[in-house]
């Protein structure tokens, strides 16, 4: 079998099965460890399969259609539940925190213990509305609403964030590929990443079906971030895999 036509096999059995084996593929090609995992890497390094520890896994297509946040937030909620509490246990009294968009971090503010000590800053209504109920410090910053999402976006948006600092920042993301943080949007990742940039610590909040996920804009690498909050459900192959880019709390 020429290279050409293994690799193809190979592409066309991890995106029948979505997550195969070294030893699978070593089976039904009948060629040598030594041939699948240099394969594999060079497929890795193509962005074509996620390279796992001993196999791989099929990369996630861009949804063909963006779900809204109100169709989003009925979406795993239990698991969205577990990572929000995580990211709560990160905060501290008197911290300035940012909280970008995202229904995971909506849910932030309902395990937070002594809100009224702290100062939030958001470009997202809904975050903005359900801290509402606590007695923290808001500041919602404006800019272009972009109602499929519930936040302010735009230059506008970006100039007010510029001179803001913050001892915490929890963004969310549409999906994360190697080290690639991605939005469905390019302003909302400049936002996103603008928060981060300036805050002291950085963190990412995102349930464990965002991994090996693409979408349209590439905001932020994961190695710049101090942590990767999610589920402790993950599979032991993705936590190793993304352990390489950042550290993986669950």
């Amino acid at each position: 079998m020429l290279k050409k036509e293994r690799l193809l096999k190979i592409l066309e059995i991890v995106n029948q099965k979505e997550i195969v084996t070294v030893n699978e593929l070593i089976t039904t090609l009948g060629v040598s460890d030594m041939t699948i995992r240099r394969d594999l890497d060079e497929l890795d390094k193509s962005g074509k399969l996620i390279r796992l520890h001993g196999g791989a896994q099929k990369i996630a297509n861009i949804e063909e259609v963006e779900l809204s946040r109100n169709q989003k937030k009925e979406l795993h909620l239990v698991e969205k539940q577990e990572v929000a509490k995580l990211a709560a246990q990160k905060i501290k009294p008197k911290d300035t925190i940012y909280i970008g968009a995202g229904t995971t971090l909506e849910l932030i503010v309902n395990y937070v213990e002594k809100p009224e000590t702290l100062r939030v800053v958001t470009n997202s209504l809904p975050v903005f509305e359900a801290w509402q109920k606590t007695d923290a410090e808001l500041i919602l910053v404006g800019g272009n609403y972009r109602r499929h999402s519930g936040e302010f976006i735009g230059g506008l948006t970006i100039k007010l964030l510029e001179d803001l600092k913050f001892t915490k920042a929890f963004v969310g993301v549409n999906g994360v590929n190697n080290d690639n943080m991605m939005a469905a949007n390019t302003e909302e990742g400049q936002a996103e990443a603008l928060g981060l940039n300036n805050a002291q610590e950085r963190y990412v909040v995102m349930d464990k079906y965002k991994f090996n996920r693409n979408d349209f804009y590439n905001f932020y690498s994961l190695y710049n971030v101090d942590a990767l909050l999610t589920n402790s459900s993950l599979a032991p192959d993705t936590l190793e895999h993304y352990q390489a880019y950042t550290k993986i709390e669950n």
